[in-house]
């Protein structure tokens, strides 16, 4: 609006709200004279669907669409981490501050590998059920049925109060989107991010997706989703043993730069076993000050967020959907990835039949010897 303004923290904020709305009433004013809100503050009477936070200022054109539904339930049945009544995991708090990594033995490969492949089963069983006009709930409601059919408890519900089983993130969304009653429109980018806890251990990984012909004909949109692909590809492909954490920030750094976009620094890859985040963290900007090297038998994932203009990030009221400060589009991947004594296991990877995969630069010539996808270089690794 041409006007700046200061506050200390968040808090202090929404105490001076009253006052600082003042400076932008004329303008808002005139504003919806010209601009309905697609969802208003109060229920819809329709519908039933409210903004739950209409007085936030959203960076782009997502919105939440609330009410949630339900919890959903997990049979007594299913083992349950110890997060599963309270939200708050006292296992990952009692190893806050230790540096030591673990190295798995030949066991504790054995569940990582069983949860990852179980975990990419229903990562592709939500991606198939992706289509203009179905909602992130669906998709949530897909997820939660498909863990629970594996005897698996999904990760994500009640850690830390998260109230779904998946992570879906539209758009602007960096990550940690919460699935809610919003129809997917033709044009969308959606990552799905799944997590399985099963016979005590826990699997991770994502995606970013096309919704409908539309997306995958927009320029930007291939732009960032396929440099957060390759990005990740370009991490995976130095992966071994001696091969230090902050490593994996420049190369991925690289790619993203030679597309003209930038990285997200807020989040980081994590070590995943018996806890769904512990040591090591793997930063996925360059210059970062990771300590550490990869040893074999080490298991950790590298997620790298991509963003098509700053990498500066923002949480909306709900204290979970992070989005892009200056609303353009993000895209991200993720591999859960066990060090070998001679290089990489992909625990997570993509089976011949999974849904997505990459998509040509929209207008570039597509190449018959498999060298190059428009203007994206290809690469060994398939993320």
């Amino acid at each position: 609006m041409g006007k700046e303004s200061f506050f200390c923290s968040q808090d202090c904020f929404k105490a001076n709200w009253s006052v600082h709305k003042t400076s932008h009433k004329t303008q808002s004013s005139i504003l919806h004279k010209f601009i309905t809100p697609k969802v208003i503050s109060e229920p819809d009477p329709a519908t039933g669907q409210f903004n739950p936070f209409p007085t936030y200022s959203y960076t782009g054109g997502m919105r939440p669409v609330y009410p949630l539904s339900p919890k959903r339930q997990v049979p007594d049945s299913i083992p349950k981490p110890d997060y599963f009544k309270d939200g708050i995991s006292r296992s990952e708090q009692t190893f806050t501050g230790r540096t030591k990594i673990k190295q798995h033995d030949q066991k504790e490969i054995e569940a990582m590998r069983k949860v990852c492949r179980l975990s990419r089963e229903v990562l592709d069983i939500a991606a198939a059920a992706l289509k203009p006009g179905v909602t992130t709930d669906y998709i949530d409601e897909v997820v939660h049925n498909a863990c629970v059919e594996r005897k698996a408890y999904p990760s994500p519900l009640n850690y830390y109060h998260f109230p779904k089983s998946v992570c879906t993130s539209i758009n602007e969304i960096i990550c940690h989107g919460i699935p809610d009653m919003r129809p997917l429109q033709d044009g969308d980018i959606v990552n799905i991010d799944v997590s399985l806890y099963h016979e005590g251990f826990h699997g991770d990984l994502n995606e970013t997706y096309y919704v409908g012909d539309k997306a995958k004909a927009d320029p930007e949109a291939v732009r960032v989703v396929e440099a957060s692909r390759d990005c990740l590809d370009a991490a995976i492909a130095i992966v071994k043993p001696g091969t230090a954490f902050r490593d994996f920030g420049n190369a991925i750094e690289k790619v993203a730069k030679e597309r003209n976009c930038s990285v997200v620094k807020s989040y980081v890859g994590h070590g995943v076993n018996q806890l769904f985040h512990t040591v090591p963290n793997i930063p996925h900007y360059a210059k970062n000050k990771a300590v550490g090297a990869c040893k074999p038998g080490m298991i950790f994932t590298i997620e790298p967020m991509i963003n098509l203009g700053t990498h500066k990030d923002q949480t909306w009221p709900d204290n979970w959907t992070s989005s892009t400060q200056d609303g353009k589009k993000s895209a991200q991947f993720e591999h859960t990835l066990l060090v070998t004594e001679d290089g990489v296991e992909i625990l997570t990877a993509r089976f011949p039949n999974s849904p997505g995969g990459k998509v040509p630069t929209p207008g570039a010539a597509v190449p018959t010897n498999g060298a190059t996808i428009g203007t994206t270089p290809a690469v060994k690794v398939e993320a």
